[in-house]
């Protein structure tokens, strides 16, 4: 998109990183900018020039260099160098901007005084990852896709800021400014001046999925932006992009505060606003006083309350529509015997205090507070999903009043607060009963409830962790009377969760907390026991669902392996049936690789709260590349073969996946991949080679030729799956394509001939090709297209494919000719149907990690 190819810093690359020598459309030494004259991007989108604002009221006019978009009529400016040192336009001065042969830019008044009035910092003339455009990096008040707004973690300086123009006609520095909060990095404000005006959710670490959607008045084009929040060891920083066809959109913070999402409509030839924030009177910093919050759930309009176990200080000032003396406690507080009400969906409030050294969990950030008297409230939040580096922890408490609380309802609600109130709030039933979603519990009953939940499970008589009262050891047996796994054993205990737990910790299955959906029901995210687990609800009109339900639980807990998914517990609750497995942060392979999460993800406003910090993010195409180097790549390739082999083979028992794709390939923190979803497993006996079903499950493209025409399957047809996989990993090329594939009618038809013409090397994905190793990757192509071979017995085991990849090999046998096999049609597409609209199949969709 031409956008990112022209942002503020990406601007000296522009000017700086081209041939030296003479242009009408280059700034190279001895020919300088002049006014008049401007320098078009590559697409035309934007210029770079001289400029005088529309509405200035100066005389003689004023004169700023700046960039602006230069394909529409408008005069819309997104940078501006000399902000603070306008030039006066005279005959005696004309300003000039240069550039010098030591590949820095100056901006002289050009009278020949020599006089500089703006310049950047020394810029090499190479371009590569050492050249600083730090001059670049001072945004004015646009945010475009493709920037980036960061703070560093050492430096404390408050980090990248957008500051609005000083009025309508003059571009110097204004009264409002957006950025970070630098004591903490967990929020982001805007301030007039040192005041803070508008404060977003400390930020949760969630790596939620999502876009946001917005219909343009009188336009057919919709406007689809896509967020990141992301950090590293050095510094946090947000961006956002668009996608394919969007038009012109911009973030900009204007000169009365108003923080808007701008959108060229091509129609009514004008900007039209899409989000204004504060869009509520009460989502203004600290409107509703200490102990109130901003309801942005209330209808018709926003409106402030007090939270629970509060009263208004002043009823009159109330009942007047004036707020800013907030709430008091209805009780006094007792002391520490006191207990906690959990409020989730809130904003938490602000000036809180960061304990526990990023490694507390639920129940330490609980006692923390709870053994501390003069604290008043405290909340609790993984941030592991936002680092690869360990287990990270975000426990905030607090020790004064509670300021600036918003409640954001089930969409945003990211947060759950616990606020201490006197005992006589916390036990009234009747209360804890008629706010939904609210639990009311002593500290120590909120210890025991989170910690009583299952944690892991290791074997078949898995047992509950030491120091866990015998209440919480709930126990079943398992009904083997409808599996299909062989010969279980009897007397199979695994640990049980209550419905209502679960129920809890999904703020009862909200649509906000669903990150995937299937054949067989639903898959939610949910905190138990302090740590963040998928749960998997079996739909209750699914006929099949009791099958794959305890198919998934004896496996999985008969399985122990680095990458398969971990099962953490189940529930069987009448005709309730869920499963509860470890939470994988970084979504599933195919979400990572393709981006599906974008398509299938709900649209949400953005307000106040979350802006920015919105509770979306959603990697653009480059970021989410960033993830997936070749050397990632190859793990990944390597981690699923292991868990195959130990499947196949390495297990008590032999186990036929039957619907291994890049969609049931979960990454942790570390993008180290699971193999999830053993729903549609077979457990093979001892002796048995192969099986025959009438009942065909699976995912197109995947399946292996005699699975999909004849029903029969073994351990080849996983292996038939794992060099499907196995291409679309080292290409970035989904199987079914041929837009990506030269007009082939599969990958694995495309990869074959490109292989056959001794140009593998050629295959990988555009992204990691300056990273990624040849050999590796020839290797990787190599074996997948044995892995594809049209019959299972040409096709190797995985113990022979895991030692390939571990060790590498020279003496591979070549491929056949992959199968195009000619299916008659009629049967083909009967095949596709069933496998794309059976409610018997389950293919989850990830929206998100689960």
């Amino acid at each position: 998109m031409d956008w990112l190819a022209l942002t503020c810093r990406a601007a000296v690359l522009v000017l700086l990183f081209l041939p030296f020598g003479a242009s009408d459309d280059r700034l190279v030494p001895g020919k300088p900018l002049s006014t008049g004259s401007t320098i078009v991007s590559d697409g035309g989108a934007f210029a770079l020039g001289f400029f005088s604002p529309n509405n200035s009221t100066s005389t003689p006019a004023k004169l700023y260099l700046g960039i602006w978009y230069n394909d529409i009529p408008e005069l819309t400016v997104v940078w501006v160098a000399n902000r603070e040192t306008p030039v006066i336009n005279s005959s005696s001065s004309s300003p000039v901007l240069s550039l010098t042969n030591s590949s820095n830019l100056i901006l002289s008044n050009g009278d020949g005084s020599g006089r500089v009035l703006w310049t950047t910092t020394s810029l090499s003339a190479t371009p590569g990852p050492s050249t600083p455009a730090a001059s670049f990096d001072h945004h004015t008040d646009t945010y475009l896709p493709g920037m980036k707004l960061r703070v560093k973690y050492n430096t404390h300086d408050g980090g990248d800021r957008l500051v609005s123009w000083k009025g309508p006609g003059d571009p110097s520095s204004g009264r409002f400014s957006f950025g970070f909060d630098p004591t903490t990095f967990l929020q982001v404000f805007v301030w007039d001046g040192k005041r803070p005006v508008l404060r977003s959710a400390p930020w949760t670490g969630d790596l939620v999925i999502s876009e946001g959607r917005y219909q343009q008045a009188n336009a057919s084009t919709g406007v689809i932006m896509y967020h990141a929040i992301l950090d590293n060891d050095e510094e946090i920083y947000i961006t956002y992009s668009l996608s394919d066809g969007t038009p012109h959109t911009r973030f900009v913070l204007t000169y009365s505060g108003e923080f808007q999402i701008q959108s060229w409509n091509n129609k009514l030839l004008a900007w039209e606003v899409l989000v204004k924030l504060p869009s509520a009177e009460c989502s203004l910093y600290g409107y509703c006083g200490p102990y109130g919050y901003c309801d942005q759930t209330a209808a018709p309009v926003p409106t402030c309350k007090c939270l629970d176990g509060f009263e208004p200080a002043s009823t009159e000032e109330w009942t007047g529509g004036r707020f800013s003396m907030g709430c008091r406690r209805k009780e006094p507080l007792g002391g520490c015997g006191d207990g906690f009400l959990a409020l989730p969906g809130m904003k938490p409030p602000d000036k809180f205090t960061l304990v526990g050294g990023g490694k507390s969990t639920l129940e330490e950030c609980a006692t923390e507070c709870s053994h501390n008297c003069s604290c008043v409230a405290y909340a609790h939040a993984n941030l592991s999903s936002s680092r690869s580096g360990g287990n990270v922890t975000r426990c905030l408490v607090w020790g004064g009043e509670l300021v600036d609380t918003e409640k954001l309802g089930a969409v945003f609600g990211r947060n759950t607060l616990y606020l201490r109130l006197a005992g006589l709030d916390v036990t009234d039933g009747k209360r804890a009963e008629s706010n939904a979603g609210r639990i009311a519990l002593p500290v120590l009953a909120t210890v025991l409830f989170q910690t009583q939940t299952v944690k892991c499970v290791t074997s078949c008589s898995s047992k509950i962790p030491e120091g866990k009262s015998e209440q919480w050891r709930k126990r079943k047996n398992l009904s083997f009377g409808e599996l299909d796994v062989g010969n279980p054993p009897h007397d199979h205990e695994f640990p049980f969760v209550r419905f209502e737990e679960i129920a809890i910790a999904t703020h009862n299955f909200s649509e906000t907390c669903k990150i995937g959906h299937g054949g067989f029901g639903k898959v939610y995210k949910g905190m138990l026991g302090g740590q963040e687990v998928a749960i998997k609800r079996l739909s209750k009109d699914s006929q099949q669902g009791t099958k794959e339900f305890s198919n998934e639980v004896i496996l999985i807990a008969r399985l122990q392996h680095r990458n398969l998914v971990q099962l953490l517990g189940c529930c069987a609750d009448r005709d309730e049936k869920l499963l509860i497995y470890e939470y994988m942060p970084n979504k599933s392979l195919d979400a990572t690789l393709f981006g599906t999460y974008s398509r299938n993800t709900p649209s949400y406003p953005i307000t106040s709260q979350n802006i920015l910090f919105l509770t979306f993010l959603l990697f653009t195409d480059d970021s989410r590349k960033l993830l997936l180097d070749w050397s990632t790549r190859f793990n990944i390739i390597k981690g699923v073969a292991r868990g195959l082999l130990y499947l196949h083979q390495d297990s008590r028992l032999t186990i036929i996946h039957r619907d291994l794709k890049a969609g049931n390939v979960l990454l942790d923190a570390e993008m180290k991949p699971k193999i999830a979803d053993f729903g549609m497993a077979r457990i093979f006996g001892d002796n048995q080679q192969n099986a025959n079903t009438q009942r065909i499950v699976g995912t197109y493209g995947y399946m292996a030729p005699e699975y999909a025409m004849e029903g029969l399957f073994s351990t080849k047809s996983d292996v038939y799956s794992f060099g499907v996989l196995l291409l679309e990993v080292v290409t970035g090329i989904r199987r079914n394509s041929n837009s990506q594939t030269m007009g082939f009618p599969s990958l694995i038809i495309y990869s074959w001939n490109m292989w056959k013409e001794g140009r593998a090397e050629e295959l990988p994905d555009s992204s990691i090709m300056d990273t990624c190793s040849v050999d590796e990757v020839v290797l990787c192509v190599h074996v997948a297209l044995l892995c594809v071979e049209e019959n299972p017995d040409d096709r190797p085991l995985m113990s022979y494919v895991v030692f390939v990849l571990e060790n590498g090999s020279t003496t591979l046998p070549d491929p056949n000719s992959p199968a195009y096999f000619a299916r008659r049609r009629i049967e083909m597409e009967q095949i596709r149907e069933d496998i794309q609209t059976s409610a018997n199949s389950f293919t989850l969709t990830e929206i998100e990690g689960r």
